[in-house]
């Protein structure tokens, strides 16, 4: 069968976009896993913050808001940035960067949100919208629409090589052959390798690696404890179920792209950033692992068509803010696509294009 559109990669950004096409296009997901979504989607520290990726990603992010707060996705948290005297700079920029946005900021004693908090944490920034995201039920509902309008889901079907020929792809998969007229780039941290194999020059979309440990703590994680991030960058945290904590020393080590474990190290530079954060006791690390957040050069997502190969899509890097622009970011992609529709009110498709890239 020769589909409309085959899309490498059935992970959150794949699985959306297929979604969003509903039955407007023949569509199949081509997953190089034995089920989609073991990568970046299953790895997800699971929040939504309007902050999060900065002021590029911002618009995607509140855009989703709405169909995330419908569908029952989002749970409320709340977010503080705490800092120290010496980030006087970066309060100011923060509040600079989202000011005019409609995102909800403001300072706050960071001492009131966090018991434990030690003094030198002095600076506090609150957004209040910030919220729980149930990654798993939003992956498999995309699914689930997807295949309901019609798509296909390959699994086991690693690309192995990618031609185009008489204006059309023909891709070799493990799951065997698959034609189609268009080729999205939705495989996250493999999105360059998937280019070169279709003849596409690669855009230097880069993984790194991001550690996160569940940790049990004296006292326990409390009760409506916010996500709390260092507004330098040097750690972020927020409470789970039974008393735990998620947390992470916001790593960014450049990686292959490759099923990613965490390193001791980087779990023993957590733990000493939490305790020089809060006075509790760290009484073990009951999980750990890491994923692979893929950015661009300019670290703000990537699509639209390539300006040199024909019928060929990107759809990459989604950083570590895919799951939580996944609505808007796939209603603009299926607009770009199939060339009907609209872009969501209040995002500008052309700063996410791939022509900025362009020499």
């Amino acid at each position: 069968m020769t589909y409309d559109i085959a899309i490498v990669g059935a992970g959150m950004a794949g699985a959306s976009l297929a979604a969003a096409i509903g039955r407007r296009a023949r569509v199949v997901l081509i997953e190089a896993e034995d089920m989609p979504g073991r990568h970046a989607t299953g790895r997800s520290a699971a929040f939504w913050s309007e902050t999060y990726g900065g002021p590029a990603v911002q618009p995607l992010t509140t855009a989703s808001g709405p169909a995330l707060h419908e569908g029952g996705y989002l749970t409320p948290l709340g977010s503080l940035h705490i800092g120290r005297a010496e980030d006087a700079d970066r309060v100011e920029r923060l509040l600079s960067d989202f000011a005019g946005t409609g995102v909800a900021l403001s300072r706050v004693d960071p001492a009131a949100h966090v018991p434990g908090l030690r003094p030198e944490w002095r600076l506090g920034v609150w957004e209040p919208s910030c919220a729980y995201i149930d990654v798993a039920a939003l992956h498999a509902d995309y699914l689930a629409a997807a295949k309901t309008a019609g798509a296909v889901v390959m699994t086991d079907a690693a690309l192995l090589r990618a031609e185009r020929r008489d204006g059309a792809w023909r891709l070799d998969t493990r799951a065997g052959p698959v034609a189609a007229t268009l080729l999205v780039d939705a495989a996250g941290a493999w999105a360059d390798r998937v280019a070169e194999m279709a003849g596409v020059a690669p855009i230097g979309i880069t993984p790194y690696r991001r550690t996160m440990v569940q940790l049990r703590t004296d006292p326990p994680a409390p009760a409506g404890l916010p996500h709390v991030v260092d507004i330098a960058g040097g750690f972020y945290f927020k409470p789970e179920a039974g008393g735990r904590l998620w947390l992470t020393p916001h790593d960014e080590t450049p990686s292959v792209a490759c099923d990613i474990a965490p390193e001791e190290w980087d779990v023993a530079v957590a733990i000493d950033r939490l305790e020089k954060v809060v006075d509790w006791r760290v009484e073990a690390v009951e999980r750990r692992w890491a994923g692979l957040r893929s950015f661009a050069p300019d670290r703000a997502p990537v699509y639209g068509y390539d300006a040199k190969v024909p019928g060929f899509f990107w759809c990459a890097g989604q950083g570590g803010f895919g799951i939580q622009t996944a609505p808007a970011a796939a209603a603009m992609a299926a607009a770009l696509l199939l060339g009907d529709g609209d872009v969501p009110e209040g995002v500008d498709a052309g700063r996410y294009g791939v022509e900025r890239f362009s020499v």
